[in-house]
């Protein structure tokens, strides 16, 4: 398929109230992309919106949406339709992230994770993707879902679940969508230092612990902006990328779980023991 162009085409963008999808709309609109956007979050997305507005940017629809309400979605989407028509791109970046062992995990826990990270983008896709597939136009989708989508990350089992989920649903649509003309992007990021980071539950343990702390100190250290995130992102789309990653180490790391897979296998002991360590000294402080 040839680049992208990005100027005036339409693109929805889920989770735009902050983060990287706040800043991936940013950095669309400043492409000269018309946008539609939404979030849960009504007040952060009307901040967002007075802010793209008053850069210049053209926002055609701004709703707050729970992209897991499958009825709420499709509401959104005939609106969406029935005053702009199909729209160019869909971006799913709507996401949450939540951390813990399977003996702490309960069963809403993994219910909240799939519902938002899993079925949340199938309720997006499901929506808007017919009428862009009818109208051959062709168009592009982009599906964010992160490093826990490739590797096998400690304390990760409910979030991979939805994240592995989403990635084979952007294989499957590589294919299906391509006689239509329409490009998949599957972004793999690592660390970003996003409010989602200050959100993030670990089931079962103290995050105000001083060794929990350090581990999201670490984390931090390795971390890029939401601004690096959605320069990769809107850079990857307009090659036509399917694999976008937002950092360096995911790339090596993804390389090295295929071709030095004893490396792979050693960096995820590793970090489960460090993970471990400090799960154990948070609860002994308590």
């Amino acid at each position: 398929m040839p680049k992208l162009d990005i100027r005036t085409k339409s693109c929805l963008v889920t989770g735009a109230a902050s983060g990287i999808g706040a800043a991936t709309a940013r950095r669309l609109g400043g492409e000269g992309a018309r946008l539609v956007l939404t979030d849960v979050d009504a007040v952060g997305l009307a901040h967002q919106v007075d802010r793209l507005r008053s850069d210049g940017v053209q926002v055609l629809a701004a709703e707050p949406v729970d992209v897991t309400d499958e009825a709420a979605v499709r509401d959104f989407a005939a609106r969406v339709h029935a005053e702009h028509g199909p729209l160019d791109l869909l971006l799913n970046v709507a996401g949450i992230s939540m951390w813990g062992t399977v003996d702490r995990l309960t069963a809403e826990h993994w219910r909240r994770v799939i519902d938002v990270d899993l079925m949340g983008p199938v309720h997006v896709l499901s929506a808007f993707l017919p009428p862009m597939m009818a109208s051959g136009r062709g168009g592009h989708v982009v599906n964010v879902a992160s490093a826990a989508a490739l590797f096998g990350l400690p304390w990760h089992a409910a979030y991979s679940a939805a994240k592995f989920g989403l990635r084979g649903v952007s294989e499957v649509l590589r294919f299906d969508l391509r006689e239509h003309g329409i490009g998949v992007s599957l972004v793999c990021p690592g660390a970003v230092a996003t409010p989602l980071v200050g959100r993030l539950e670990v089931v079962g343990v103290d995050r105000d612990a001083p060794a929990v702390r350090q581990v999201e100190r670490r984390f931090l250290r390795h971390a890029v902006t939401p601004e690096q995130a959605a320069e990769a992102i809107v850079r990857g789309v307009r090659r036509r990328r399917y694999w976008i990653y937002t950092s360096l180490d995911v790339r090596l790391g993804h390389w090295a779980q295929r071709w030095a897979p004893w490396a792979y296998r050693a960096a995820m002991r590793h970090l489960q023991r460090r993970l471990t360590a400090a799960a154990r000294a948070a609860r002994r402080a308590s």
